[in-house]
């Protein structure tokens, strides 16, 4: 299956320029995607781009992968509604290295390979290039009509805006089509892929580079990625869900994926998974047969879990999401790193004790009655103990005045008390 076929039956082609799919069936093709360097992680926003430029690679393209220092200087109005707040070099160059390691996790930059990727960062080719001599060079070679004429123009200087449009925003597009010129000229790029919001920016590339060289370039963009029930994918309660797991805990993440609807699953696993069709068709078909078990989200759950973090992280995640359904013991919450255990019991009720409680051992109706204020009085606790109800750490409790110490401590901070299956108490030591 080629390049595009494979786009095809995963339904990630919006738009594409007539000839680009020849090209690629004729020769191996270097193709470039820009990525926003407003942080220093990418988020799930990103992913399938990522996956787009993935799957190059396999076709047995050249993958190129542009980091806008220059850009990112500027703002990309496309889908905004207002001005973005410009980036210093300093907190650039920490994002442009973030991303870059990310992007190493999913490409091939380091093999002998003929098609092996590039990482390039537009901020080398902009950074002495006067603006007289840009004006000069590039901007005679598009007029001021055609410019106008892009969606992400007009929507900002329509009747809706009321802001407008700064003459740095206009430009964008101008500075995104000198890139794809100059990866023309210099790397023998003859495509640009993005999101299909990006098709004015990309094609405005394609336009420079037949009026200034006469030759041919091409376009792609595939549909930005939606839910099914309106929402903005990718964002949750918490805000983003980001690929780096200082942002987005290993857990968080698998939980994102693990919780999506149905028909997003059947949508999402072709777009960020390696599957075969035939192995999705399998899937799919398992999956209808038995919707109660979530057998397309545990699996894409997994995948794409491990893909960005590791089989170790996902094997964490499982086991941390088996703590609030009961099949957890002592040893999977002492394996837990303090990060998950926050995330899992995100909510719980917690009552702050003085680590000298700890040190010198004290007596659990002591400290989940006058220390914190877990149970209203010992002897509730003890009737509750007597009918097998009060759990430590998922271990049962068979005597109020059982002593507790540091030893019990979760992460050294920690106390998981459980009353029933599903009522969590947290003490923590301070």
């Amino acid at each position: 299956m080629n390049f595009i076929e494979e786009l095809k039956w995963r339904g990630m082609i919006h738009d594409i320029m007539p000839g680009a799919e020849e090209l690629l069936k004729k020769e191996m093709t270097a193709a470039y995607i820009g990525f926003d360097p407003t942080a220093d992680s990418l988020h799930v926003g990103s992913f399938a781009q990522i996956m787009l430029l993935k799957r190059f690679q396999i076709a047995g393209h050249k993958p190129i992968a542009l980091v806008g220092g220059a850009t990112g200087m500027i703002g990309d109005p496309s889908g905004k509604s207002q001005e973005r707040n410009l980036l210093d070099e300093k907190t650039l160059q920490k994002n442009l290295d973030g991303i870059k390691a990310q992007l190493s996790k999913f490409l091939d930059f380091d093999s002998d390979a003929s098609n092996k990727a590039e990482m390039v960062n537009n901020y080398d080719w902009m950074k002495d290039y006067t603006f007289l001599e840009f004006i000069r060079d590039i901007g005679k070679h598009i007029t001021v009509n055609y410019m106008m004429s892009k969606d992400s123009v007009k929507k900002r200087l329509g009747e809706e805006s009321k802001t407008g449009m700064s003459f740095t925003e206009f430009t964008y597009q101008l500075v995104q089509g000198y890139d794809f010129l100059h990866l023309y000229q210099n790397n023998n790029c003859k495509l640009q892929m993005g999101g299909s919001d990006q098709w004015g920016n990309i094609t405005t590339g394609t336009e420079l580079i037949r009026r200034k060289t006469g030759g041919e370039a091409f376009a792609l963009t595939i549909p930005l990625v939606t839910k099914s029930d309106g929402g903005k994918f990718g964002k949750t309660e918490q805000g983003n869900v980001w690929l780096d797991s200082r942002y987005t805990s290993p857990y968080r993440f698998y939980q994102f994926w693990l919780n999506v609807s149905d028909d997003d699953a059947a949508k999402y696993i072709k777009i960020f998974t390696l599957l075969t069709k035939q192995e999705v068709d399998a899937l799919t078909l398992e999956h209808n047969q038995s919707p109660h078990l979530r057998i397309l989200q545990k699996k894409l759950a997994e995948l794409v879990t491990t893909m960005v973090h590791s089989e170790a992280d996902y094997q964490m995640a499982v086991e941390a999401s088996g703590i609030l359904f009961g099949n957890a013991t002592a040893d999977t919450l002492k394996k837990l790193d303090e990060e998950t255990f926050l995330s899992v019991f995100e909510g719980v009720s917690t009552f702050d004790v003085s680590l000298d409680n700890f040190e010198k051992g004290t007596p659990f109706s002591t400290l989940a009655v006058e220390c914190a204020a877990v149970f209203p009085s010992k002897g509730e606790l003890r009737r509750l103990i007597q009918g097998g109800g009060i759990s430590i750490n998922k271990e049962k409790v068979i005597d109020s005045e059982m002593l507790i110490n540091t030893n019990h401590l979760i992460n050294n901070k920690y106390l998981l008390v459980q009353k029933g299956k599903k009522n969590y108490i947290i003490i923590r030591v301070i």
